[in-house]
């Protein structure tokens, strides 16, 4: 297979000794061009893969075990020569301690995606140089979901990540490629990166360290207070949608949490959710069918 290059600036070290950090799976579907069965979209499908899943991206230690688990998911609507439209769906999970289940962190639906691509390029990405959007937006979500983690496990733990997500906002702002600028909608890389590296915003990154570590990965141990912490955590983001309602980070987190909050508060021990259910309906309104499915 070819040998892919990492290219980037500020993480110059050697990382040779350690694992890489995702544990990706890449699908795509070309149905939408009427010429599904092309070679090229599987070429692309297995560059990508093996570019995610092969690269180091941190000079973190990451053991086998404690790989990130995503997918992307990548809807291509039109194919001509060499250039792609199409959406990606990208999805990250979290392991809980003592347990099987895996929380996620991440799901994002980017509809800004289209970027040229010849059969079997290698895929090189360099922070400082603009020259492939297909490498700029996988390498944006990469950091954000490697961010997203860290915060999970430590308070504000993925700051440095999100600040290299900006760093790729801020390369990319000067190609022709929508997503990257702040005149590009309310759903768009640019915004939600500008919302994690924003003190308008600082109360989702406690909420997510206290959450997971101080509520999820206390699940097998008490389940009560677990329960508890993560409706303390959940009522933290209530400043930010006061401050910014129905923000697209919030959003994105209730698109990623809705089904696990349902599962949460469906079962096990009782605990008041009187506060927590009134939180839910104002910030996530769209998710009212879950909460109405809470029941004691």
């Amino acid at each position: 297979m070819r040998r892919f290059l990492f290219l980037i600036s500020i993480l110059i070290t050697s990382f040779t000794s350690q694992a890489q950090e995702l544990n990706c799976t890449v699908t795509i579907d070309a149905v939408q061009t009427g010429q599904p069965n092309l070679q090229v979209f599987r070429t692309l499908e297995q560059q990508i893969l093996e570019y995610i899943n092969n690269t180091i991206w941190t000079n973190k230690d990451f053991k086998n075990q404690e790989r990130i688990d995503c997918n992307m998911s990548i809807i291509i609507s039109q194919y001509d020569s060499n250039f792609f439209s199409a959406t990606i769906q990208i999805q990250a999970s979290r392991p809980i301690f003592d347990s099987t289940y895996g929380s996620p962190i991440y799901n994002y639906n980017d509809r800004q995606f289209s970027f040229n691509y010849n059969e079997f390029e290698p895929l090189n990405f360099n922070i400082n140089n603009f020259d492939s959007n297909l490498i700029f937006v996988i390498a944006f979500h990469v950091y954000t979901i490697i961010g997203l983690d860290a915060d999970t496990y430590e308070l504000n733990g993925g700051e440095e990540y999100f600040d290299i997500a900006k760093q790729i906002v801020n390369t990319a702002a000067s190609s022709s490629f929508s997503g990257w600028r702040s005149t590009d909608g309310t759903q768009s890389r640019y915004r939600y990166n500008d919302a994690l590296v924003s003190q308008v915003y600082k109360e989702f990154h406690s909420a997510m360290y206290e959450y997971h570590r101080m509520g999820l990965d206390l699940m097998t141990k008490n389940q009560s207070d677990a329960k508890k912490n993560i409706a303390l955590a959940i009522s933290k983001l209530k400043s930010i949608n006061d401050r910014r309602p129905n923000s697209f980070l919030l959003r994105t987190f209730f698109d990623a949490k809705a089904d696990e909050i349902q599962d949460i508060f469906s079962g096990g021990p009782s605990v008041d959710i009187t506060t927590l259910i009134n939180n839910l309906n104002r910030m996530a309104p769209t998710k009212r069918s879950n909460w109405n499915k809470i029941k004691y």
